[in-house]
């Protein structure tokens, strides 16, 4: 089984069909699962679209397609009835979410996607990876990590060379450059998709922690 985790997709849904044409191909029938690592919607053009494909993606096989929460759901949520949460997440990009729903508020965004957005877990594990949008909390047990650090951390968990037990995949914090940073204990694959037009997709085994390789969809070809 191999799996394809799949950093912050942030409305390019362009490169996320590019991505998920190059891991078919990659994966050549066989057995995989997809790990979307979260922040499917902001800043980009087409934050409805993303939804939609990951959405079917998922419907079509709950076993094989895991969706994670990122912190820009997480905004959304908190967003809806919340003028403060709605001034706040407008400004890390919501307004582009909202232009490709179709409407202006996020009160407004249809319940069965909201309810979605909800039900989504903050992380997932297999033999050797533990899945999370940003990252965990060192010197805390897996089980007692916050869902709050789970989408928000940066620091600590960025600065410290901690080892969790398995290998931590995350995205949250965009790298500089157009490739995963692949630490002992943790690797990020958020590329930079909304902002240097790169969307990265890490190949996961069960018998290693760190990557056998990775894919990535750039805006350039």
């Amino acid at each position: 089984m191999l799996t394809y985790a799949i950093g912050d997709i942030h409305g390019r849904h362009d490169l996320l069909q590019r991505l998920l044409g190059k891991i078919r191909e990659h994966a050549e029938g066989r057995p995989h699962r997809l790990v979307f690592l979260g922040d499917y919607i902001d800043r980009g053009p087409d934050s409805a679209a993303v939804i939609a494909t990951v959405r079917a993606l998922q419907g079509g096989s709950p076993d094989r397609v895991i969706c994670l929460m990122g912190n820009h759901e997480d905004m959304l949520l908190k967003a809806i009835g919340d003028p403060t949460g709605t001034f706040w997440w407008v400004r890390n990009g919501g307004d582009a979410a909202l232009a490709s729903f179709g409407v202006r508020s996020p009160a407004a965004i249809p319940g069965d996607l909201l309810e979605w957005i909800g039900s989504l877990p903050t992380s997932f594990e297999d033999e050797k990876h533990y899945y999370v949008h940003a990252g965990l909390r060192p010197g805390r047990p897996f089980e007692r990590q916050s869902d709050e650090d789970r989408l928000w951390i940066r620091e600590p968990f960025l600065e410290v060379n901690y080892d969790f037990g398995k290998h931590v995949v995350h995205g949250h914090t965009p790298l500089v450059t157009d490739r995963p940073d692949i630490r002992r204990y943790r690797t990020n694959l958020d590329t930079g998709a909304v902002f240097r037009g790169v969307l990265t997709a890490g190949v996961f085994t069960a018998e290693q922690g760190p990557p056998i390789g990775h894919l990535s969809a750039s805006s350039q070809l």
